[in-house]
C-alpha cells in the first residue's frame, strides 16, 4: 500500500532559518530602490511553491492594527489594483465615499513563525491610498513615511526610534472584553523584577513571545518581567523610524497572539489595574547625517548637541497640546500618577523618571531623547510623526534666565487634553484640519462615555469602550 501523501505542504520555516532570512529583509529595506525590492520579493513570492497568502497590515487613525489575507498568485497580479471598504474602517472614509486603495511596501516582508500565526504566509505593510492614488491623510503610516524621505532628500537626515513596550499578562482569553461581567482583571503572577519565577507563566509567556520576535528580525536585547505583577517588557533594537513603528505593531500582536495560545490576555492598556505601576512605551529617538549621530556632541550639555537641545526645546513647548496624540485613551491618564513614576513632569532631566524627557547615559553611538510620556496604546506612526514633526518645527521654549522655572504637567484628563488639542493652531499645522477634527471626534466619543472623574477605581467602560477593545457588539450597547 503506498504511503499517504500530505495534503497539505505550506511553508513552515525553523527559526533560525526564519531569523536569518529576516533580518537580510531588514538590511535591504531601506538600501535597496522600492522597484528593486519590489522585482526581488515578487520573483520570490512567484517561485515559493510553498506559500499560499500575503498578509497586508495597515493602520487606522487611533492605531488599530488591520490584516487581510491575500491570495498569492491574486496579489501578484492584481498588486496596483487593491481596494478596500474604508467605511468599515473607523477613522478612515465616509460611508458615501468609501473605497480606498492599498500600496504594498515590497520591502517590509516579514516571515512569519508557522507556530504563532500558521503556515504559507508572510506579512506585508501597506500605505492606504485615496480614491485618486494620493496618499491617505488619516493613514499616519504613510505620512510618515512621506515626511522621513523628505527629510533624508532635502536635509540627508535620517530618524532612528527604539521603543519599550510595557504590557500586562492577565487570565482568561479576551480578558478586556469580558471586563464587566468579571467585574476586573486577574494577574497570572505576583512577581515583578525580582519575584518571577522561571517556568511561571509569566516567563514562558516572555520566553515564547521573545524567541518568535527573534525570528522575525526584532534583534531583541533584554527581555524581562517589569516593576508591576504580571507586567512585562519585551526591548528590540534601534532602527529606521518606519521599521521601529511597524515593529511596534507586530510586537502587540506576536505578544496576544501568544497569551490567547496559553489561555491569557497580553493587554497593552495604560493602567489596567489600580495601585500598581501602568505601562509605558518609551519612545527612544535620534538623528543621524552621513552616517553620524547628529544628537551627540563631546563635551555638549549631557552628551548633547544644540541640535538635540532645539528638539526637546520644541516638545517641551508645545507638550500639552500635543498630549493627545501619544495619551490617546480615557485610561492612559489614570498612568500619568506621580506615585508610580509617572513621566508627568513637562520637563528633561538625566536622572529624574517623573521627567517626560530623560537623557539616557550614551556616546557617539548611542547618545539619544528618551520620551517617557508615550502610552503602548497610541497609535505608533501618529507619535513618532508629531515628535518628530514637533521637535523640528515647532516653537523653542522660552525661558526666563532670571526667575524659578515653575514645574509644568501634562493634562491629567482626557478632557483637558482634547481642549487643548482642538484648541492647537500648532496641531493644525503638523496634522491637518481634518484629522484634528477627526481624531478629537473619536477621543471625545469614548470620554464621552466614561465618568469625568477618574477616581481611585479603573471604570469598566474606560476599558470596554478603548480603542483596541470595543467593537460594533461592544460600542452599540452603551
Amino acid at each position: 500500500m503506498p504511503e499517504s501523501v500530505p495534503l497539505k505542504t505550506f511553508l513552515e520555516i525553523p527559526y533560525d532559518e526564519l531569523e536569518k532570512l529576516n533580518l537580510e529583509a531588514k538590511a535591504l529595506q531601506f538600501s535597496y530602490t522600492p522597484e528593486a525590492l519590489e522585482k526581488k520579493y515578487r520573483d520570490y513570492l512567484a517561485k515559493e511553491k510553498q506559500l499560499k497568502a500575503v498578509t497586508l497590515c495597515f493602520t487606522d487613525i487611533e492605531g488599530r492594527f488591520h490584516m487581510l489575507d491575500y491570495d498569492k498568485k491574486y496579489l501578484l497580479e492584481s498588486a496596483g489594483n487593491l481596494t478596500f471598504d474604508g467605511s468599515s474602517i473607523r477613522g478612515f472614509s465616509a460611508q458615501s465615499e468609501s473605497d480606498l486603495w492599498l500600496s504594498v511596501d515590497w520591502g517590509s516582508i516579514v516571515w512569519l513563525p508557522s507556530d504563532v500565526f500558521g503556515s504559507g504566509k508572510v506579512a506585508m505593510f501597506a500605505d492606504v491610498l485615496d480614491k485618486d492614488k494620493t496618499p491617505y491623510s488619516a493613514d499616519f503610516r504613510g505620512q510618515l513615511k512621506a515626511y522621513l524621505d523628505a527629510l533624508k532628500k532635502k536635509q540627508g537626515i535620517t530618524a532612528f526610534v527604539s521603543a519599550e513596550i510595557e504590557g500586562f499578562l492577565m487570565e482568561g482569553v479576551d480578558a478586556e472584553q469580558h471586563y464587566r461581567k468579571t467585574g476586573g482583571f486577574t494577574l497570572v503572577s505576583t512577581g515583578g523584577y525580582y519575584h518571577s519565577r522561571p517556568l511561571d507563566r509569566l516567563r514562558q509567556f516572555i520566553d515564547t513571545a521573545a524567541e518568535a520576535e527573534r525570528a522575525m528580525g526584532f534583534q531583541n536585547e533584554k527581555d524581562h518581567p517589569e516593576v508591576a505583577p504580571s507586567q512585562f517588557e519585551l526591548n528590540f533594537s534601534y532602527t529606521n523610524a518606519i521599521r521601529a513603528c511597524d515593529q511596534i505593531q507586530l510586537y502587540k500582536l506576536v505578544s496576544r497572539q501568544v497569551a490567547a495560545k496559553m489561555g491569557l490576555t497580553a493587554t497593552f492598556l495604560p493602567k489596567p489595574v489600580a495601585g500598581v505601576n501602568g505601562s509605558g512605551m518609551h519612545m527612544n529617538f535620534s538623528l543621524a547625517k552621513t552616517g553620524k549621530n547628529i544628537f551627540y556632541k563631546k563635551g555638549g550639555k549631557d552628551g548633547l548637541s544644540e541640535l538635540a537641545w532645539d528638539f526637546i526645546s520644541r516638545v517641551l513647548n508645545h507638550a500639552s497640546e500635543i498630549c493627545l496624540s501619544f495619551n490617546s485613551s480615557v485610561n492612559s491618564y489614570r498612568r500619568l500618577d506621580p506615585h508610580f513614576e509617572a513621566p508627568n513632569q513637562i520637563k528633561v532631566s538625566p536622572y529624574d523618571r517623573g521627567s517626560m524627557i530623560r537623557i539616557p547615559i550614551g556616546n557617539e553611538r548611542t547618545a539619544r531623547i528618551e520620551f517617557r510620556s508615550v502610552a503602548p496604546d497610541s497609535n505608533p506612526y501618529m507619535a513618532v510623526f508629531t515628535l518628530l514633526r514637533t521637535g523640528l518645527e515647532g516653537k523653542k521654549l522660552a525661558r526666563d534666565k532670571d526667575k524659578r522655572e515653575r514645574v509644568r504637567f501634562l493634562p491629567d484628563n482626557i478632557h483637558d487634553a482634547i481642549r487643548q488639542f482642538k484648541a492647537s493652531e500648532f496641531i493644525t499645522k503638523i496634522l491637518g484640519e481634518e484629522n484634528k477634527q477627526k481624531y478629537a471626534s473619536y477621543k471625545q466619543a469614548a470620554a464621552d462615555r466614561s465618568p469625568k472623574e477618574l477616581g481611585a477605581i479603573v471604570k469598566s467602560s474606560e476599558i470596554l469602550f478603548h480603542h483596541e477593545v470595543t467593537n460594533q457588539v461592544l460600542w452599540n450597547r452603551f
